[in-house]
């Protein structure tokens, strides 16, 4: 090309504007700036991908004849609650597997260690996505805006509260009788809501991964086994469909779930704090209540971790010095209001030189001394506990870090707005935390009656 003058036109330089002034537009450019206009203007939603799930939608599920406990699990997942018959029967099967595990239940690592779940149901299927697959065949598919996970190499939970400002907002909700959020770790929980050698070891098994691995996070993907660390039921929308999906797993993959119990794991708590009530309003009967009332005599008081961490949902009692004096508990039995039995579900961890009254009217304040003393007498490393909210999902305790608290509710009692956790442990047995919040308002369903949970301060 020429120019006027003769001399040769300057070639084009990629990223430099072009001008089509003197020659009109090339065709078809005017529709194509007008569809960038409309687009602009009036932008398309995005179609959501190929094979995209629909949230899961809460109701009764709907199973064919003889459907198997692989049908059960893909409705639990799907927040369906089962048919009465088919509850009490896999009441009935937990059970059995249960009879057959000690008090303290031996698990092998790879291990995810849970928290408080509380009956937040989609807040369970974050967490088991975020933790990398859960043993099920079944896919949680990722929330439509990710959920921002950070790892404990990026966050350390202060110890305690510096900003003036925080301090007084708290000390007003204090006053008001609220239950305030503090990062102590030691009442939050109760002020927002009350609160081997028989077994057989758990074994890595294959199966494929129910999540999506994060890149980044602290995630064991695959087939690592899970510890749940009891409260699975009360306060929470669907304390039902939570303990169902928890039975199911059991059911299907006996030696890759372990639960532990915790104190609302009991006729007692349940029938004040939401989960009785729902098994009426959803069965019209207290009769599936009854049937996991008996499941929840025969879960675990604990387990341990390739020999070298407890996890129980409480704490210690001063009755309970060695393990052993665990193994001997007569566990199949409605928690008792006292007792080393009641200790283990109730107890915290705070800065006390030994043992103090706890102000939740059951189980004891133990301090370091008590700890450290039980760790070494065992050969334990880590005592993993949950039972207590923490805002920033997982707390150590003491200097020697010789405690740790889990909680795997974010924005507990959809209120709190702290967000959770679960702890990862491979061979090398070195805590990792992978810290969650919970899904968003769209994401989840809520039921059209919310009546208000009973609080209570213990």
């Amino acid at each position: 090309m020429m120019t006027s003058a003769g001399a040769p036109a300057p070639k084009h330089r990629r990223g430099s504007a072009i001008s089509f002034s003197g020659f009109g537009p090339p065709p078809g450019l005017d529709d194509i700036v007008k569809q960038a206009q409309d687009l602009y203007l009036h932008p398309k939603p995005a179609k959501m991908p190929e094979g995209k799930k629909k949230l899961p939608k809460p109701g009764p599920a709907k199973l064919s004849k003889n459907a198997s406990v692989d049908e059960w699990l893909k409705c639990a997942f799907n927040n369906q609650y089962l048919p009465e018959s088919v509850m009490k029967k896999l009441c009935e099967i937990c059970k059995e597997f249960l009879m057959e595990e000690s008090n303290i239940q031996p698990v092998s690592t790879p291990v995810t260690v849970c928290g408080d779940l509380h009956g937040q149901f989609y807040d369970v299927l974050e967490l088991f996505r975020v933790a990398g697959g859960a043993p099920s065949d079944v896919r949680v598919e990722p929330s439509p805006v990710p959920t921002n996970v950070i790892t404990s190499d990026d966050i350390e939970p202060p110890t305690e509260i510096t900003d003036p400002k925080l301090k007084k907002k708290l000390r007003s909700k204090d006053t008001e009788g609220e239950g305030s959020a503090n990062t102590s770790g030691v009442s939050d929980e109760d002020d927002a809501e009350e609160e081997e050698e028989r077994g057989r070891k758990r074994e890595s098994s294959h199966g494929a991964s129910l999540g999506i691995e994060k890149e980044g996070s602290s995630t064991i993907p695959g087939n690592q086994n899970y510890i749940f660390l009891g409260d699975f039921v009360d306060r929470g929308y669907f304390s039902l469909e939570t303990l169902t999906l928890l039975l199911c797993l059991k059911a299907r993959y006996p030696d890759r779930v372990t639960l532990v119990r915790g104190n609302h794991e009991s006729r007692q708590i349940t029938q004040v704090y939401g989960f009785y009530e729902e098994c009426q309003q959803k069965y019209g009967n207290a009769s599936v209540w009854k049937a996991c009332c008996q499941v929840f005599d025969f879960l675990v008081l604990g387990a341990v971790i390739d020999g070298k961490v407890l996890c129980v949902h409480g704490g210690l009692s001063p009755e309970i010095r060695t393990l052993d004096q665990i193994r001997v508990i007569a566990r199949a039995q409605e928690i008792p209001h006292e007792g080393a039995f009641c200790d283990l579900v109730w107890s915290d961890p705070e800065d006390v030189g030994t043992w103090a009254v706890s102000p939740r009217g059951a189980g004891w304040l133990f301090g370091n001394k008590v700890a450290t003393e039980f760790n070494h007498v065992n050969g334990f490393q880590l005592i993993a506990r949950a039972h207590q909210l923490v805002n920033e999902g997982y707390k150590w305790h003491f200097e020697d870090k010789s405690v740790v608290t889990v909680w795997s509710a974010p924005n507990y009692c959809y209120r709190c707005g702290n967000v959770a956790s679960i702890m990862n442990l491979g061979e090398d047995l070195e805590p990792k935390f992978t810290i969650f919040s919970a899904v968003s308002e769209r994401d989840r369903h809520v039921p059209p009656t919310t009546n208000r949970r009973t609080e209570y301060f213990l």
